[in-house]
């Protein structure tokens, strides 16, 4: 117990120190977001313009209802997967940014706010904007990942640095109380990606209604296991921006300053993956993908809560329902990391 201490208390000391040195990190993972937003957008921009074509022929009699269904459901799985090989290298970039960070191999000189630049015409009443009730936010995060078995984290069955949880969506902001900023209900949807990977050379194996770790035969370079949801996240978040008066007229901030956010999320799981990298007998290195129900639950829901200030926040997740559904002993995931939410 006293070593998972210590774990935490690593992981809390980082988190804080990027917060309070985070113009340039900020700036660069603001940077890697929009790349992934804008990877989704381009897959799905592609897919509406295939699912249309597949609609003409279907309207023409050159195919059956039957076969424009197949398609369909082919072209969003390619699309899918577009998404996941074109993102991966995104998370390797963030990956690469919270490393330098650790190493201290980003420049004092760097800290710079260059992303305050105000890109808003003389013309255009900011007053107006922050007016609104409701605003929209892209959600990004990433973090650590393990699950919790007997009540515990400690002497867990996965890397503790080597697993980790990935998020992105789309959240919306809506001031509660007219005349009174406080108080914020976020909602919105998110793809989540939690990544194990096991200790001691073992993988998942199902067996009848259970799934095992079992020892591998051969050397893994790597064993991980992913599964991906699509969630409905909800916060009630405390936002201590304020408001301030100009011209005699009061307008309202949010992600000014210190945030709190109390909730959860519900939603179901998409996929279930473990890939396996090893060597042959040939020598030839092998990376095996094997995509399968591994007896997970179909669905999810949890408590979640982050606190932070801005853009930036702690961010922590824990399952209330386990991760398999009919295993002798309950493991439940639990995740903390960082959070942006970027307006």
């Amino acid at each position: 117990m006293r070593s998972f201490t210590f774990y935490l208390t690593g992981i809390l000391l980082l988190c804080i120190n990027l917060i309070f040195a985070q113009e340039t990190f900020e700036s660069r993972a603001k940077s890697i977001a929009n790349k992934i937003s804008v990877i989704t957008k381009e897959e799905k921009e592609a897919l509406k313009v295939e699912v249309e074509a597949i609609n003409e022929e279907l309207a023409k009699g050159q195919i059956t209802q039957e076969q424009a269904d197949q398609k369909k459901i082919q072209l969003a799985d390619t699309r899918a997967k577009n998404i996941e090989n074109r993102v991966a290298s995104a998370q390797n970039e963030l990956r690469d940014l919270v490393q330098e960070k650790v190493d201290g191999k980003l420049q004092e000189s760097d800290s710079t706010r260059t992303f305050v630049i105000r890109l808003k015409s003389k013309k255009y009443k900011i007053n107006d904007y922050n007016e609104r009730r409701t605003t929209s936010q892209f959600v990004f995060a990433f973090g650590l990942n393990n699950l919790v078995t007997n009540g515990a984290v400690a002497n867990s069955d996965f890397r503790y640095w080597g697993s980790h949880f990935y998020e992105w969506g789309i959240t919306y902001n809506t001031r509660i109380f007219k005349n009174n900023n406080l108080l914020h209900a976020k909602y919105g949807l998110s793809l989540m990606y939690n990544n194990l990977r096991p200790t001691e050379n073992r993988y998942f194996v199902e067996s009848g209604n259970q799934t095992n770790l079992v020892n591998s035969p051969q050397h893994l370079d790597d064993s991980r296991f992913r599964n991906v949801y699509l969630v409905a996240p909800f916060h009630l978040e405390f936002d201590f921006s304020g408001q301030k008066t100009k011209d005699g007229k009061t307008t309202f901030q949010t992600h000014k300053s210190v945030r709190v956010g109390l909730g959860g999320y519900v939603g179901g799981n998409i996929k279930s993956k473990q890939i396996l990298c090893y060597e042959d007998a040939s020598g030839n290195d092998v990376r095996s993908r094997t995509r399968g129900d591994f007896n997970v639950n179909d669905f999810i829901y949890g408590a979640s809560a982050y606190i932070g200030y801005r853009e930036l926040s702690l961010y922590a997740k824990y399952d209330l329902n386990p991760l398999f559904r009919n295993n002798a002993i309950d493991q439940r995931n639990v995740s903390l990391g960082l959070r942006f939410d970027f307006n």
